[in-house]
């Protein structure tokens, strides 16, 4: 059994207090359970605080304060081994209030809180009485608070009237400036009104004599289409004489003329045989070749009657191509499409090449093939074969249009066969001066 001086907890322990203990001295006695919490086993502790029995005294009091005060309260004998704790920590503080003469000089928290704790006679004065000398100094302090307040809030509202009052003479300084440039405004203002007066008064002046030039320059342009006129009536005279001394040249010359073509004709008649003779070759730049495209382009034919043979007899085919110089145009992917569509279109253009450089080789007329560039999905690699040239249109024009240039490059004369089912490429290629045949003719001879 634990052993008491000066005259024992017992002595005060039917002592009750009859308040709630005031937060301070609540404070101080969390904090002594606290600090001699660590001094017990954890048989010596209470069951609802041996779960702390490992925190610092600062963790104890922050998270079990709450638990340490009711233990202290409810459990007498864990509040006697806290009392032995705290009178080994602090035994002048004990024995004076054993002795029932609390130190004058010592803080009346700490007073209370080591009596409530110890319960020493007259226990509950002295917690009461220390919770009202904190009363008084919370009071004080808030007195002392609040007098600091005024104090600050007098020295800002002086501040804040120094502030107006300066303020004040800003405002009243920018507004004198301010009436002075508005002063000075209206006197630009009436300045500028009255140079707008007087640009209106030239205004006027200046389109009076606008009217004046106006009309001068009306009656100039009146007078100078009458001379126009009469200029173009000479010049009509002029041109009416001028062609009847033509005529009358032409006719002195007729004769003359007369003989000078048929030497020409001669001098040509003779040259076709020369060249016969001399076996000269073809010449080397085709007009197909001139034509701008991707790869090789599109080319026309000259329309040449088929004379007894039906439109869809390739034999058709074999009389234009044995015209002289006589050029063939194939309308590739029409070809191709007509006749094996099932094919990728790689297969297709090998396939025509093919046949066309055999038809080439067998008739010895020049040929070409126009593709559609639109329809490749890449860049083709291809050499053409022996006797067959290889167009590709360019991006933003047709295989049609590429033909069509070809028919038009070509002179006036020339054999130039267009193979097409399109009816607008026949058409086209038709009024140019050129022959089409259908892609079946073609497709007929070819196989």
């Amino acid at each position: 059994m634990v052993e008491t001086t000066g005259g024992g907890p017992q002595d005060g322990a039917a002592e009750v207090l009859d308040r709630p203990l005031p937060d301070g001295v609540r404070r101080k006695v969390v904090q002594i359970v606290a600090d001699g919490f660590g001094g017990l086993t954890v048989a010596e502790l209470p069951a609802q605080l041996r779960q702390y029995a490992r925190f610092t005294p600062n963790r104890r009091a922050k998270f079990a304060g709450n638990a340490m005060a009711a233990a202290l309260e409810t459990d007498p004998l864990f509040r006697q081994r806290i009392g032995e704790k705290l009178r080994e920590t602090e035994p002048e503080l004990t024995g004076a209030l054993d002795s029932g003469s609390p130190p004058p000089a010592a803080d009346p928290l700490d007073v209370a809180a080591a009596a409530y704790v110890l319960r020493p006679p007259g226990w509950v004065k002295l917690v009461t009485a220390a919770g009202e000398e904190a009363q008084r100094a919370d009071a004080e302090r808030a007195d002392e608070e609040t007098r600091a307040e005024l104090e600050r809030l007098r020295a800002e509202l002086d501040r804040a009237r120094e502030h107006t009052r300066a303020e004040t003479e800003r405002l009243r300084a920018d507004l004198d400036a301010a009436k002075k440039e508005t002063d000075s405004l209206h006197r630009k203002l009436r300045s500028a009104l009255a140079d707008v007066k007087r640009g209106e008064a030239a205004l006027r002046k200046l389109r009076g004599e606008m009217e004046a030039v106006r009309a001068e320059g009306q009656a100039q342009v009146s007078a100078a289409e009458s001379e126009t006129r009469r200029l173009k009536a000479r010049l009509g005279e002029t041109e009416a004489a001028l062609e009847a001394a033509r005529r009358a040249a032409r006719e002195g010359r007729s004769v003359e003329d007369m003989r000078v073509r048929l030497l020409l004709d001669t001098v040509l008649d003779a040259a076709q045989g020369l060249r016969r003779e001399l076996a000269l070759p073809p010449v080397s730049v085709r007009p197909a070749e001139t034509v701008d495209a991707l790869e090789p382009g599109r080319m026309t034919p000259k329309d040449i009657a088929a004379r007894a043979l039906s439109e869809d007899d390739p034999a058709v085919l074999d009389q234009l191509l044995a015209l002289p110089q006589a050029h063939l145009v194939v309308d590739g992917y029409n070809v191709t499409k007509t006749g094996y569509p099932q094919m990728p279109l790689e297969k297709q253009r090998l396939r025509l090449l093919g046949q066309l450089a055999q038809l080439a080789a067998q008739t010895g007329a020049e040929v070409t093939c126009v593709f559609d560039g639109a329809e490749l999905a890449a860049p083709v690699l291809l050499a053409p074969p022996r006797g067959v040239r290889v167009l590709f249109s360019k991006p933003g024009i047709t295989a049609d249009e590429l033909i069509r240039q070809l028919v038009r490059a070509e002179p006036p004369g020339r054999p130039v066969i267009v193979a097409s089912t399109d009816r607008e490429v026949a058409d086209g290629v038709a009024r140019a001066g050129a022959r089409p045949v259908a892609s079946a003719v073609l497709l007929k001879r070819l196989s």
